[in-house]
């Protein structure tokens, strides 16, 4: 764990108030949602139940949250108010975990969980259960309550809890892969039967799905998608690289297509409108709507808070763009482009409108994938903005974009295999 992470039990977050950015309330924690992982390894934490002001209850992911105080929660603003629905391989902890009979290791005594501590992983923003207090002895009789030693104790330092390594279920199956990059699990689920496809799928949350779906052939994702329920798969969408999620959805049936836009938050599925518009092979088709935009007036300081995101790929990443007001796009007149490295070479307070790079043409949304490939090529670059004849920046094309439509369509079938080395070894390949 990070020095100085705060660690946070969860017995004080019980009711507290989650307020939106501006201040305002917009519920109360009734709940977190866990996973449990195969042997030893702590809890990934998944996110809270939140009840509403209507008392409907919804589920609000740990990558919506940008704080947790004293007393508070802090949301992003950002919030799916769908009524939460408990998946298959989600914990609950006040309602599921609490309470329960465990096993010391190292004593074999019995004990009851009272409570957890969650805490934040270095640079991430993935939560783990990472300790649990408990009381030593047995509950004892509803006439006579036992009072035992309390004590704290690492999450490895109890058993019961863990999944078993032997077990056959999705839940089980998707432990074991946890720690594969996306494109690897991808890659997994390619070759299982379709059956075994759609049970994984099912039990992944959304945004490890939407990254999944990313690295799939496209039947792959039409086949996942079509298995989900319709409210899960707009909420697969919102999750996905908006790019990537068009694609799918101009695939889709004109019906199938309406009815997941319409379950869909209305920015997003206007985004998504707009990126159907353009012809796939253009730079209208390829970009994602979502780059880093900042004002003229905004710092390296800044640039560097919003380049630390950790849900930005490295392309996305490597430059912000600089425009006038709205900062969403289509934003105003895109000024130019400020790269990552010259950031970190500037004082924190210097203005990135003082460190444009205003001399390359941006490409225009028509543009189309040869001549994308030679921006590309020609410049050096990893990320490139896409601005319309007023001057508005629409998006920007990554690389990874370029190359998936390059390809060949089976590419994903091939397995890359270094050279055979001097000593006749060979690396690893892609698995298969």
């Amino acid at each position: 764990m990070a020095a100085g992470a705060p660690r946070i039990f969860v017995s004080h977050l019980a009711g507290v108030p989650v307020f939106d950015p501006n201040g305002d309330q917009v519920g109360r924690v009734r709940d977190l949602v866990v996973m449990l992982r195969v042997g030893k390894r702590p809890p990934r934490v998944l996110g809270l139940v939140v009840e509403l002001s209507t008392r409907r209850r919804i589920f609000l992911p740990m990558t919506r949250i940008s704080g947790i105080e004293s007393g508070q929660v802090i949301s992003t603003g950002v919030m799916n108010v769908r009524r939460f629905e408990q998946r298959p391989t989600e914990r609950l902890v006040f309602g599921e975990l609490l309470d329960r009979r465990v096993t010391l290791v190292e004593t074999g005594e019995e004990a009851t969980v009272l409570d957890m501590s969650v805490q934040q992983l270095p640079a991430r923003r993935d939560w783990e259960i990472d300790r649990v207090f408990v009381r030593k002895g047995r509950k004892g009789s509803a006439f006579r309550r036992v009072k035992g030693e309390t004590m704290t104790v690492d999450w490895a330092g109890v058993s019961g809890f863990a999944l078993e390594e032997h077990g056959q279920g999705a839940e089980n199956l998707l432990a074991t892969f946890e720690q594969l990059r996306p494109a690897d699990l991808a890659n997994v689920l390619h070759h299982l039967s379709p059956k075994r496809r759609a049970e994984v799928a099912a039990a992944l949350d959304d945004d490890r799905l939407a990254d999944v779906l990313e690295e799939l052939p496209e039947d792959d994702q039409i086949e996942i998608l079509g298995k989900l329920q319709e409210e899960r798969a707009a909420d697969v969408l919102e999750a996905m690289d908006p790019d990537d999620a068009a694609d799918l959805l101009s695939e889709l049936p004109e019906e199938d297509k309406e009815r997941l836009l319409s379950l869909m938050q209305p920015g997003d599925a206007a985004d998504m409108r707009r990126l159907m518009s353009y012809e796939e092979h253009t730079a209208g088709g390829l970009m994602t709507t979502e780059p880093i935009v900042l004002r003229p007036d905004a710092t390296v300081a800044d640039a560097l808070a919003r380049v630390r995101n950790p849900d930005l790929s490295p392309a996305l990443a490597a430059q912000v763009y600089v425009c006038r007001p709205p900062d969403e796009t289509p934003t105003g007149k895109y000024l130019g482009t400020a790269h990552f490295q010259r950031l970190l070479r500037d004082p924190p307070y210097t203005l990135v409108s003082s460190l444009l790079d205003d001399d390359l043409q941006p490409l225009s949304p028509d543009a189309s994938l040869p001549v994308i490939a030679g921006f590309f090529a020609t410049y050096d670059m990893v990320a490139a903005p896409v601005v319309d004849e007023a001057g508005s920046l629409l998006g920007a094309v990554t690389v990874d974009d370029v190359l998936d439509h390059m390809l060949p369509d089976d590419w994903r079938e091939t397995e890359f295999h270094l050279e055979e080395s001097p000593e006749g070894d060979k690396g690893a390949g892609h698995a298969s």
